[in-house]
C-alpha cells in the first residue's frame, strides 16, 4: 500500500510516501539521488524492502512532486525538512538509505541529530569536497565523454520521470545547474564530525563511481561502526543494482 501526501515544512510542501505501512518495528527513510525522483530511485529495491518495514520515500526540494523554492537550497536545509516530516509524522527514529545526493543528506542528519537515526545506508556519496577530493575530475570538469558520466538515455529517463510529476516540469534543466553547485560547493565534514557518527553504516560505490576509491576507504576508517561495498562493473547511476545492493542492505538493516 503506497499513501503520497505533502508536509508544509519549512515554507515548502514536502511530498512523501509511506510504504509498507503495516509492518512493525522502525521506518526506513529512503532518500533519492540528485535530480531523480524516489521511485527512479529505488523502485527495484522496494518490492523487498517494504515486505519488512514501513518505509518513507521523500522526495526533496526541487526533486519529483516537491516544487523548488525561492528559499535558498543546501544540504542542510534539506535535512532540517527531513527532521521536520519526521516530527510531522510522529517518527522519533529510523533507519536510513541515502543515495548520491539522499547520502548527502542522510549524513547531515546522522551528523546533526544523531539520536534520530539508527542504521544508515550511504550509495554512492561522499563526505568531503567534490572538487580535488571526493570526486574525479572529469565530474566536476562535466567531460560528458566520460564513461562515468551518465549516458543520453540515463538523462532522458531522469528528465522524463521529472516531467511526469513535477509541478513545474520545465524547471529540470535550470534546477540540475543549480543542483550541481549546491553539491560541487559543499565542503563536506570534519573529521570530528564524522567520529560522533557512531550508528552503524554501510557504505557502498561503484567501482565507476563518480566518488574517487580512496575517498571511499577514507569515508570508511573516519567512521567509528562502518563497512564498505564496491560493487564490480558499476557507474554512480548504476549503484541501485537489487542483484548486489538487496541482500547487503537487507541483512545490514536486519542487524
Amino acid at each position: 500500500m503506497s499513501e503520497g501526501a505533502y508536509a508544509h515544512v519549512n515554507g515548502i510542501d514536502l511530498y512523501y510516501e509511506v510504504l509498507g505501512a503495516d509492518r512493525p518495528g522502525p521506518p526506513l527513510v529512503m532518500l533519492h539521488g540528485g535530480a531523480y525522483t524516489f521511485h527512479l530511485s529505488f523502485d527495484p529495491l522496494l518490492p523487498a524492502l517494504t515486505a519488512e518495514r514501513k518505509v518513507i520515500g521523500v522526495e526533496l526540494q526541487g526533486h519529483g512532486h516537491t516544487a523548488d523554492s525561492d528559499r535558498p537550497l543546501t544540504i542542510e536545509q534539506c535535512a532540517a525538512d527531513v527532521l521536520a516530516l519526521l516530527d510531522h509524522l510522529g517518527v522519533g527514529r529510523a533507519d536510513f538509505f541515502g543515495y548520491s545526493l539522499g547520502g548527502l543528506v542522510s549524513t547531515q542528519i546522522a551528523v546533526s541529530a544523531p539520536d534520530r537515526m539508527g542504521r544508515v545506508v550511504l550509495a554512492a556519496s561522499h563526505f568531503g569536497p567534490t572538487r580535488g577530493e571526493a570526486y574525479h575530475p572529469e565530474i566536476t570538469g562535466m567531460d560528458l565523454e566520460s564513461p562515468r558520466m551518465p549516458t543520453q538515455e540515463e538523462s532522458e529517463r531522469m528528465m522524463r520521470a521529472h516531467e511526469e510529476v513535477a509541478p513545474r516540469p520545465e524547471g529540470f534543466i535550470p534546477f540540475t545547474v543549480k543542483l550541481q553547485e549546491v553539491v560541487h560547493s559543499f565542503p563536506g565534514w570534519s573529521d570530528e564530525q564524522l567520529a560522533g557518527m557512531t550508528m552503524p553504516v554501510l557504505i557502498i560505490i561503484g567501482d565507476t563511481d563518480f566518488v574517487r576509491l580512496e575517498h571511499a576507504v577514507r569515508m570508511k576508517e573516519a567512521l567509528p561502526d562502518a563497512r564498505l561495498a564496491v560493487l564490480p562493473g558499476t557507474k554512480h547511476l548504476q549503484v541501485i543494482r537489487p542483484d548486489l545492493v538487496l541482500p547487503m542492505v537487507t541483512e545490514f538493516l536486519r542487524g
